[in-house]
């Protein structure tokens, strides 16, 4: 897989990104006939995230399989998705995988994962697909530049060869302003929408969370005062702050309104979930008639760990050795508020584990999305997060590269 003499000075389709729709797309297109195809990988290895995705077990897809509740995980894009995964959606990615020897599994909170718990077995069989296709696979080929021509496109290659192609597929990944797909894609005139990261976690120092990384809360809710964010589900203290399913959500849906705010701001964290101040303080009372003889730091609410809950009841002024009996109402008011109305400064983000999801890239009005092409320039085709689409976490960016890469595929096989 090197720049070398064996690579074709034409080909039917290239394809410029070695990721999951990159794949996607170029077998797609390669089993419906459109080949030759060649898939051109800027970096020494293909499938660099499916490798470290879901801590190196992959999570394919998600078990959602109504489009009309599937769209309703992607902040942005969802509406366009609806038709495209009315052609292709996560029981097709199931069958896909199937036919290819890769049964997948679900989790008990919808995520799927090859039964091997092995990304390498995506890899493996993406490759493997791509081999029997006959798709040539080039990495160390970063494309510098891309022109229209009267049979198509041609290609000017970082080593310094050239490639022309009679369609374009353009599968880079992440945007980054003006470099990648996105220069490429600016380049054929489309606008390019600022990219933000998506899925991070919050940034908070804060003597109730110190020394706490690892533990979770599995029904909270959060919320951003002063925006519409309010989101329920787990939440898990890590070294720099908070992060899980809930705080990823957020951070999904509130993506660009939180940039704006330079990643600077409240969050509400209600540690009983749904449950209201009054609601928690007549739990307390209750809890104070019931363990009146026990100490507050050892008898706490619903599934909140020992340790935190410590915290909660020392903010609330409640000492360790405090006895339920003897609690104030003042105390019991405090501690009512630390469980539903927590609030933490943020004061900046971190990238989530392998997550570099971002919101931004080519600007989906430009985009017909029966085909996955470009309603600027015929023969050019987008797939996977160079489109300003993302979904929240759970498996549903991968199910959108599978998705938008297998009709990029299908349509740029079309003559």
């Amino acid at each position: 897989m090197s720049p070398d003499s064996s690579l074709p000075q034409r080909a039917r389709v290239a394809v410029v990104g070695g990721g999951a729709a990159g794949f996607f797309a170029a077998i797609a297109c390669a089993e419906a006939g459109g080949g030759p195809v060649v898939l051109l990988e800027k970096s020494s290895t293909v499938l660099a995230k499916v490798r470290i995705s879901g801590g190196g077990r992959c999570n394919v897809t998600h078990a959602c399989f109504e489009p009309s509740q599937l769209v309703a995980r992607y902040p942005r894009g969802g509406r366009e998705l609806r038709g495209a995964f009315a052609r292709f959606q996560p029981r097709d990615t199931i069958a896909w995988f199937a036919e290819r020897g890769v049964p997948l599994k679900t989790e008990s909170d919808g995520r799927m994962f090859p039964v091997t718990d092995r990304s390498e077995t995506i890899i493996e069989c993406l490759l493997g697909a791509a081999r029997r296709a006959g798709v040539q696979v080039r990495t160390r080929c970063g494309v510098t530049a891309a022109e229209r021509t009267a049979g198509g496109f041609r290609l000017r290659l970082e080593w310094g060869g050239e490639l022309a192609c009679a369609r374009l597929v353009l599968t880079t990944g992440s945007p980054r302003a003006g470099q990648g797909g996105a220069a490429l894609a600016a380049g054929f005139g489309h606008r390019i929408v600022d990219p933000v990261p998506s899925l991070f976690t919050f940034s908070i120092t804060d003597p109730r969370l110190a020394d706490l990384a690892g533990l979770s809360v599995p029904a909270t809710r959060v919320r951003v005062p002063g925006t519409s964010l309010d989101e329920t589900g787990p939440v898990l203290v890590t070294h720099w702050g908070l992060s899980g399913p809930a705080i990823l959500r957020t951070s999904a849906w509130g993506a660009r309104e939180l940039a704006e705010r330079d990643y600077r701001f409240t969050v509400r964290i209600g540690w009983l979930g749904p449950a209201g101040r009054d609601e928690a303080l007549g739990r307390l009372r209750g809890q104070r008639e019931a363990e009146g003889r026990r100490v507050v730091a050892g008898a706490g609410l619903g599934e909140i760990p020992a340790r935190l809950w410590e915290r909660l009841a020392q903010a609330a002024g409640i000492g360790p050795d405090v006895r339920w009996s003897a609690t104030t109402r003042e105390q019991l008011q405090a501690l009512a508020e630390q469980l539903t109305t927590c609030d933490f400064p943020v004061h900046g983000k971190s990238l989530n584990k392998d997550e570099f999801v971002t919101c931004g890239g080519v600007a989906l009005k430009e985009v017909d999305f029966r085909r996955c092409e470009s309603r600027l320039v015929p023969g050019l085709h987008f797939a996977g997060e160079l489109l300003d689409l993302d979904g929240i976490t759970g498996g549903f960016n991968f199910q959108a590269a599978w998705t938008t890469g297998w009709l990029a595929g299908r349509s740029a096989a079309e003559d």
